[in-house]
């Protein structure tokens, strides 16, 4: 299946363009977090949505609609747009019915919650009839896939930080049974709110750094955390024929997804390596790959200790004692560019791989000093490397014991 389109609404980011050029140029977008008072809270950083206009993406949108809907609403009807527009495709190019729209979400709108039933114990505010579709978790998909005039599949799926691979896993299987001609697959996380932040400080699992640049630091020795992003991303799919015959650009090739349960521990991956290395063997095999044609691991890289061990031992128990460290292909990760983006954060992945396969060029691991010992491998930390960037497998990993995996590849 082919990527064909690309939509970001991201922090910093309103093109396909920029995403790129965030991604080459190692510019991370976190910086400080001021959507509420943090004088007396730990965390300081996150990279935030700033200067976003829904007019400039949705021009037929009329206002009054528009005062309804949440800003979280908004920005996922404007990141499907975006990747409409980017794959060429004009609303009335693919029967309504042949079109889907598939996403995942870890939260739903829980901070539009927080801030609106905060509000009203407040006195400042109360409930209203049309409360009841900011209100809900799927209507950003929903509302979105309705300005899109999309009338096929259209879901929202809650699996924490596997959810963006699952997603894409449902929509290749609309497209390969033929229930559609195009699927678009999208991402999206709103988690800065003061309690979700508490949550996760309170699992020191949140930096505490206070200099942006310094945010974020995976497979460092140095790390302590994650930042978190916010925004939306979303990816359009054709079948490869299709696009082909049509004249689209292709990115890159999507061959396959995996998709496990490990069934071992609720919040932490395998320590040993050997389950997730056997998992991903499972992924090639299916896909008719070789461990040795793969150029390049998008990591999940949350900068987190268990995290950074449990990828690095799975890679090591992946290539084995018998081949040398130098031959293994780089991995590096996107988080420290737009944060930990949660249920988000496996489409903003495939959509980084597609574009390292299409510009031939790997983005650097920012903010590596020390690598840890468990991560000893090739991070690109040198700085965007341009080189062979033909096969990719793309990683990611939740909370609920859950792996999956994405193999992706150049178009011939």
């Amino acid at each position: 299946m082919a990527i064909t389109g690309i939509g970001p609404i991201l922090p910093g980011t309103f093109s396909v363009e920029s995403f790129w050029a965030h991604l080459r140029q190692g510019r991370s977008q976190i910086g400080l977090l001021d959507r509420f008072d943090t004088t007396d809270f730990a965390v300081k950083l996150a990279a935030q949505v700033r200067d976003f206009d829904y007019k400039k993406f949705l021009p037929k949108l009329p206002e009054k609609f528009a005062a309804r809907y949440s800003r979280e609403i908004l920005i996922v009807m404007a990141a499907l747009e975006q990747a409409r527009r980017d794959a060429g495709l004009a609303q009335d190019d693919v029967s309504p019915s042949r079109m889907g729209f598939v996403t995942s979400n870890s939260r739903g709108p829980m901070e539009w919650w927080c801030n609106k039933l905060e509000a009203h114990f407040e006195g400042e505010g109360s409930f209203v009839g049309h409360d009841m579709i900011p209100g809900l978790p799927g209507t950003p998909t929903s509302m979105a896939a309705m300005y899109s005039g999309i009338q096929g599949l259209v879901m929202n799926l809650s699996s924490a930080c596997v959810g963006g691979y699952q997603a894409l896993h449902v929509a290749l299987r609309e497209l390969e049974s033929d229930t559609a001609d195009v699927m678009f697959v999208g991402g999206y996380e709103f988690p800065l709110f003061r309690p979700m932040l508490e949550i996760y400080g309170a699992n020191n699992l949140l930096t505490r750094e206070t200099v942006a640049s310094e945010a974020m630091k995976p497979y460092d020795s140095r790390r302590d955390g994650f930042a978190f992003g916010e925004g939306a991303m979303v990816l359009s799919l054709e079948r490869l024929d299709r696009a082909v015959a049509r004249g689209a650009r292709i990115y890159a090739l999507v061959d396959g997804v995996g998709c496990m349960n490990e069934n071992n521990h609720p919040t932490s991956m395998d320590l040993t390596g050997e389950v997730t290395a056997n998992f991903l063997r499972g992924v090639l095999r299916t896909v008719g790959r070789s461990l040795d044609g793969i150029d390049y691991f998008c990591g999940h890289g949350t900068a987190t200790r268990y995290n950074d061990m449990a990828e690095g031992r799975a890679i090591k128990a992946l290539y084995g004692d018998t081949t040398l460290r130098s031959q293994w292909a780089p991995m590096t990760s996107v988080k420290p560019i737009f944060g930990h983006m949660m249920g988000a954060s496996g489409v903003v992945n495939i959509a980084a791989s597609a574009l390292m396969i299409h510009n031939q060029c790997l983005c650097p691991n920012i903010n590596l000093e020390q690598p840890d010992p468990d991560c000893d491998w090739d991070h690109v930390a040198e700085g965007a490397r341009e080189t062979s960037v033909n096969q990719v497998l793309s990683m990611a990993f939740a909370i609920g014991s859950q792996t999956s995996a994405v193999a992706m590849s150049a178009p011939a």
